[in-house]
Parts: structure tokens; C-alpha cells; sequence
């Protein structure tokens, strides 16, 4: 045994023992990872010996575990268990942050793949009644004549207040008084609303109240609001409903339309039964 133990192998007998490709041995050669115990002098063959096996196998270890070539070279060059366990720690550390990120991205592609389905399956005409959680929005407020660019100047201005890298990260939307409903005065709206998720500082923002709601959909351009919106009043009449605060409304396909006849408009509106 203590023979076989100073045996050369070529390098690639040495590969096929490692089950790896001699280009890769060639490879961390050149990057001053793991050289050659031998390099011939007269025909430049690279030959290693059995002692180097176990600092391969270290080296194809961390490398699968996904540790940095940096990291592994410190550590070859400084072999220990203490080395070893401050490594295996620090490499815990990232690996646990990318999880958290990457379980954070799978939160969101399924949020979006639901938000699609349901999409797809949405009845435009129906009219429903739905419970909803309070929330608390920024709301930007607007005047009649307020230019479109002015709006959005003051919509990225909130925006920035908490701290989004992305305008996508929120959702927008219009506040319409529910007096100016009944009043007919469709045009008249309070602001603009944008809802951030997970919002801590409170103060200054609408609370969205929670509880029972009308919900509708309006299909197309924005001038198809009042029409729909009659139906909704014709609703809630003939089911004996009272409308109150705001009606929220917020595009729910934007991100997949060419066209604004293919814009869906969401509308939302607080309400309780007659002489509550």
C-alpha cells in the first residue's frame, strides 16, 4: 500500500479518478488553485501523486456546495478545521439570505400567476358583493384641471416618500366621492391613491376602511366609467345598499394590453344596507 501511495497518475488518470474532466485540472493549474505534485521536464506532463486526492475532494466539495474560487484558494492555502468551520459558516450566511430572496421572488410569481387566472376568468358584467381587510393608502391629491404630467410629477414625488425601487412594487389608482357618484359628477375625483405593500408608518396615509363592498368591472377606455357606474347605482338601489366613502378604482391588466378598448378598470365601493 505505501507503495501504491507514491504512484504517479497522469492527468488523466487522475481526472478519471476524480471523475472530473483533465480539463478542469488544466484549468485550476492556471489559476493557481491546484497544481501538479510533478511537471516533466522533458515533455511538460503534469503528474499527481495519491496525498493530493484529499485536497481535490476538498476543493470539488466547495466548489459544489457553491463557494467562491477566491474563498476555496484562501482556504487551500491556509487548511484547517478552524478554517474550514468559519468558511462553511460565512458561505450558511449568503445561502440563507439568496433563500430568503429567492423564496420572496416565488411569492411574487405566484402572486402574479393568480392575479392572471383570475383575470382570465373574470365575468366584466357581474356585480358582487366581496368582504375586504382595511388598508392604508398614500393619496395624492388632484384637481379637476391638473395636467397629466403634473399628476404623474406628484405620483413618482410619493412614491419616493417610501423608498420603492420600482414603480411595478405598488398599485394605483383613482378615489372617486361617493356624493359626486350620486351626483352624477363622474369626473370629480378626489385623487389619486397608491397602495404599498407593507407599509409601518401610518401617519398621513387614508385608511381604506374594511368590511362589505360593491365590486364591478368596467371594460375599456375610462369614458365607460359612467355607464358602468350607473349600473352599479341601479345595483345597489334594487338591493336596498348605501354607498359610502369612495369608490376605489384601479387597472388590473395593464401590463398585458396594447390597446386601451382591452383596459380593465376594478371598482370597489364601501357599503351597508338601507338605515344602517
Amino acid at each position: 500500500m505505501s507503495e501504491g501511495k507514491n504512484t504517479l497518475f497522469t492527468i488523466g488518470q487522475f481526472a478519471a479518478l476524480h471523475g472530473i474532466n483533465k480539463k478542469t485540472l488544466m484549468w485550476y493549474d492556471e489559476i493557481g488553485l491546484f497544481q501538479p505534485a510533478v511537471i516533466s521536464e522533458e515533455n511538460g506532463y503534469r503528474y499527481y501523486n495519491y496525498y493530493q486526492s484529499s485536497v481535490l475532494e476538498t476543493i470539488l466539495m466547495l466548489r459544489d456546495m457553491k463557494v467562491p474560487l477566491a474563498d476555496i484558494k484562501s482556504f487551500i492555502k491556509n487548511r484547517s478545521a478552524e478554517s474550514m468551520e468559519i468558511l462553511l459558516k460565512e458561505r450558511i450566511k449568503e445561502l440563507n439570505t439568496a433563500i430568503a430572496s429567492m423564496k420572496a421572488v416565488r411569492a411574487k410569481l405566484y402572486s402574479r400567476h393568480d392575479d392572471m387566472a383570475a383575470l382570465l376568468e373574470l365575468d366584466l358584467s357581474e356585480i358582487s358583493i366581496i368582504e375586504k381587510e382595511p388598508k392604508y393608502l398614500a393619496i395624492v391629491k388632484i384637481a379637476a384641471n391638473t395636467p397629466l404630467e403634473t399628476q404623474i410629477e406628484m405620483v413618482v414625488s410619493e412614491i419616493k416618500k417610501h423608498q420603492l425601487p420600482r414603480m411595478y412594487q405598488a398599485s394605483y389608482g383613482s378615489m372617486l366621492p361617493v356624493e359626486n357618484l350620486y351626483a352624477r359628477h363622474f369626473d370629480d375625483y378626489a385623487g389619486l391613491f397608491i397602495e404599498v405593500p407593507d407599509i409601518t408608518n401610518k401617519k398621513g396615509l387614508h385608511k381604506q376602511p374594511g368590511g362589505t363592498y360593491l365590486r364591478g368591472f368596467s371594460a375599456g377606455s375610462w369614458e365607460k366609467l359612467p355607464s358602468r357606474y350607473e349600473e352599479i347605482l341601479q345595483y345597489a338601489r334594487r338591493n336596498h345598499l348605501r354607498l359610502y366613502g369612495h369608490a376605489y378604482e384601479i387597472g388590473i391588466n395593464e401590463m398585458v394590453i396594447d390597446k386601451i378598448d382591452d383596459y380593465i378598470t376594478k371598482i370597489e365601493i364601501p357599503v351597508a344596507s338601507e338605515g344602517v
